[in-house]
Protein backbone atom coordinates (compact mmCIF):
# COMPACT_ATOMS: atom_id res chain seq x y z
CA UNK A 1 0.00 0.00 0.00
CA UNK A 2 1.33 3.57 -0.65
CA UNK A 3 -0.92 6.00 1.49
CA UNK A 4 -0.91 9.53 0.05
CA UNK A 5 -3.04 12.67 0.83
CA UNK A 6 -4.67 15.47 -1.31
CA UNK A 7 -6.33 18.18 -0.01
CA UNK A 8 -9.30 20.11 -2.02
CA UNK A 9 -11.50 22.93 -1.02
CA UNK A 10 -14.93 23.56 -3.21
CA UNK A 11 -17.22 25.20 -1.31
CA UNK A 12 -18.94 24.05 1.87
CA UNK A 13 -16.58 20.50 3.21
CA UNK A 14 -20.13 18.86 4.34
CA UNK A 15 -20.65 18.75 0.60
CA UNK A 16 -17.20 17.77 0.03
CA UNK A 17 -16.71 14.52 1.63
CA UNK A 18 -19.42 11.65 0.17
CA UNK A 19 -18.33 11.88 -3.33
CA UNK A 20 -14.41 10.80 -2.48
CA UNK A 21 -15.36 8.69 0.65
CA UNK A 22 -17.59 6.25 -1.70
CA UNK A 23 -14.59 5.48 -3.88
CA UNK A 24 -12.55 2.45 -3.56
CA UNK A 25 -9.07 3.24 -2.36
CA UNK A 26 -9.97 6.12 -0.10
CA UNK A 27 -9.31 5.33 3.41
CA UNK A 28 -10.39 8.30 5.41
CA UNK A 29 -11.73 11.71 4.53
CA UNK A 30 -11.75 14.84 6.82
CA UNK A 31 -13.31 18.33 7.05
CA UNK A 32 -11.31 21.14 8.07
CA UNK A 33 -9.76 24.49 7.76
CA UNK A 34 -6.46 24.97 5.59
CA UNK A 35 -4.48 28.41 4.10
CA UNK A 36 -5.03 30.48 6.83
CA UNK A 37 -2.87 32.41 9.30
CA UNK A 38 -4.89 31.32 12.73
CA UNK A 39 -3.87 27.59 14.02
CA UNK A 40 -6.19 25.84 15.23
CA UNK A 41 -9.40 27.59 14.12
CA UNK A 42 -12.77 26.95 14.97
CA UNK A 43 -15.73 26.98 13.06
CA UNK A 44 -16.70 30.16 14.23
CA UNK A 45 -13.27 32.13 13.41
CA UNK A 46 -13.27 31.02 9.82
CA UNK A 47 -16.80 31.87 9.39
CA UNK A 48 -15.73 35.53 10.18
CA UNK A 49 -13.80 35.34 6.49
CA UNK A 50 -10.67 36.82 8.78
CA UNK A 51 -8.57 33.48 9.57
CA UNK A 52 -7.80 33.10 5.56
CA UNK A 53 -8.81 29.62 6.11
CA UNK A 54 -11.05 28.29 3.54
CA UNK A 55 -13.65 25.08 4.17
CA UNK A 56 -11.70 21.80 2.61
CA UNK A 57 -11.41 18.13 3.09
CA UNK A 58 -8.24 16.27 3.40
CA UNK A 59 -7.94 12.98 1.69
CA UNK A 60 -5.73 9.93 2.70
CA UNK A 61 -5.81 7.31 -0.04
CA UNK A 62 -4.13 4.15 -1.66
CA UNK A 63 -2.30 5.24 -4.81
CA UNK A 64 -2.36 1.91 -5.82
CA UNK A 65 -6.01 1.99 -5.80
CA UNK A 66 -7.40 5.24 -7.22
CA UNK A 67 -4.45 7.81 -8.76
CA UNK A 68 -4.32 11.47 -7.69
CA UNK A 69 -5.47 11.88 -11.24
CA UNK A 70 -8.65 10.19 -10.71
CA UNK A 71 -8.97 12.38 -7.32
CA UNK A 72 -8.61 15.48 -9.62
CA UNK A 73 -11.12 14.41 -12.16
CA UNK A 74 -13.90 13.85 -9.16
CA UNK A 75 -13.06 17.15 -8.13
CA UNK A 76 -13.75 19.14 -11.24
CA UNK A 77 -17.10 17.31 -10.67
CA UNK A 78 -17.79 18.36 -7.68
CA UNK A 79 -16.63 21.97 -7.70
CA UNK A 80 -17.49 24.63 -9.68
CA UNK A 81 -14.12 25.85 -11.36
CA UNK A 82 -15.36 29.16 -12.79
CA UNK A 83 -16.54 30.64 -9.95
CA UNK A 84 -13.42 32.45 -7.99
CA UNK A 85 -16.01 33.73 -5.56
CA UNK A 86 -17.13 31.13 -4.07
CA UNK A 87 -19.33 27.51 -4.65
CA UNK A 88 -22.93 27.49 -5.34
CA UNK A 89 -24.68 28.98 -2.57
CA UNK A 90 -21.65 29.52 0.19
CA UNK A 91 -19.91 32.97 -1.17
CA UNK A 92 -16.76 34.25 -0.08
CA UNK A 93 -12.93 33.50 0.78
CA UNK A 94 -13.54 30.20 2.79
CA UNK A 95 -15.63 28.71 0.17
CA UNK A 96 -12.79 29.20 -2.81
CA UNK A 97 -12.31 26.14 -5.23
CA UNK A 98 -8.22 25.66 -4.39
CA UNK A 99 -6.04 22.38 -5.35
CA UNK A 100 -3.64 22.27 -1.95
CA UNK A 101 -0.80 20.55 -3.20
CA UNK A 102 2.09 18.70 -1.43
CA UNK A 103 4.87 17.56 -4.25
CA UNK A 104 6.14 18.71 -7.03
CA UNK A 105 4.26 15.73 -8.93
CA UNK A 106 0.82 16.71 -7.44
CA UNK A 107 1.53 20.00 -8.69
CA UNK A 108 2.63 18.75 -12.19
CA UNK A 109 -0.14 16.66 -12.54
CA UNK A 110 -2.98 19.60 -10.97
CA UNK A 111 -1.52 22.13 -13.54
CA UNK A 112 -1.94 19.54 -16.77
CA UNK A 113 -5.83 18.11 -15.83
CA UNK A 114 -6.33 22.07 -14.91
CA UNK A 115 -4.76 23.41 -18.44
CA UNK A 116 -6.60 19.79 -20.17
CA UNK A 117 -9.73 20.79 -18.63
CA UNK A 118 -9.58 24.91 -19.67
CA UNK A 119 -8.77 23.55 -22.91
CA UNK A 120 -11.74 21.23 -23.15
CA UNK A 121 -14.14 23.83 -24.40
CA UNK A 122 -17.11 22.34 -21.35
CA UNK A 123 -16.67 25.53 -19.57
CA UNK A 124 -18.16 29.24 -21.20
CA UNK A 125 -15.36 30.85 -18.67
CA UNK A 126 -11.59 30.04 -17.78
CA UNK A 127 -10.87 27.90 -14.80
CA UNK A 128 -9.96 29.76 -12.07
CA UNK A 129 -9.39 27.18 -9.43
CA UNK A 130 -6.06 28.09 -7.29
CA UNK A 131 -3.00 25.55 -7.00
CA UNK A 132 -1.07 26.09 -4.01
CA UNK A 133 1.31 24.82 -1.81
CA UNK A 134 0.02 22.69 1.16
CA UNK A 135 -0.59 24.59 4.54
CA UNK A 136 -1.32 22.93 7.89
CA UNK A 137 -4.15 21.29 7.46
CA UNK A 138 -6.62 21.32 11.23
CA UNK A 139 -9.22 18.87 11.74
CA UNK A 140 -12.87 20.57 11.99
CA UNK A 141 -15.41 19.85 15.33
CA UNK A 142 -16.72 16.49 15.65
CA UNK A 143 -20.27 17.65 14.71
CA UNK A 144 -18.67 18.63 11.11
CA UNK A 145 -17.10 15.21 10.02
CA UNK A 146 -19.51 12.35 8.53
CA UNK A 147 -22.04 15.36 7.63
CA UNK A 148 -23.55 13.12 4.95
CA UNK A 149 -24.19 10.20 7.49
CA UNK A 150 -25.59 12.48 10.75
CA UNK A 151 -28.06 14.78 8.86
CA UNK A 152 -28.55 12.87 5.04
CA UNK A 153 -31.99 14.55 4.64
CA UNK A 154 -29.72 18.62 4.94
CA UNK A 155 -26.69 17.07 2.93
CA UNK A 156 -29.06 15.96 0.14
CA UNK A 157 -30.98 19.49 0.13
CA UNK A 158 -27.40 21.65 0.24
CA UNK A 159 -25.91 19.25 -2.90
CA UNK A 160 -28.92 20.41 -4.97
CA UNK A 161 -26.58 22.94 -7.01
CA UNK A 162 -23.83 20.86 -7.14
CA UNK A 163 -26.27 18.03 -8.83
CA UNK A 164 -27.18 20.92 -10.79
CA UNK A 165 -23.91 21.93 -11.89
CA UNK A 166 -22.96 18.00 -12.53
CA UNK A 167 -26.08 17.80 -14.87
CA UNK A 168 -24.90 20.76 -17.08
CA UNK A 169 -21.29 20.61 -17.21
CA UNK A 170 -20.54 16.74 -16.62
CA UNK A 171 -23.74 14.77 -17.41
CA UNK A 172 -21.38 12.97 -19.97
CA UNK A 173 -19.69 12.05 -16.88
CA UNK A 174 -21.41 11.89 -13.78
CA UNK A 175 -20.39 9.77 -10.65
CA UNK A 176 -23.26 9.32 -8.18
Amino acid sequence: MAQQTAIFAGGCFWCMVEPFDQMDGIEKVRSGYTGGNVPNPTYRQVGTHKTGHVEAVKIWFDDTKISYDQLLEIYWMIADPTDAQGQFADRGNTYLPIIFVNSAQQRAQAEASKKKLNASGRFDKPVVTQILEAKPFYDAEEEHQDFYKKDPFREAMMMNPRHAYQDRYWSDQKKG
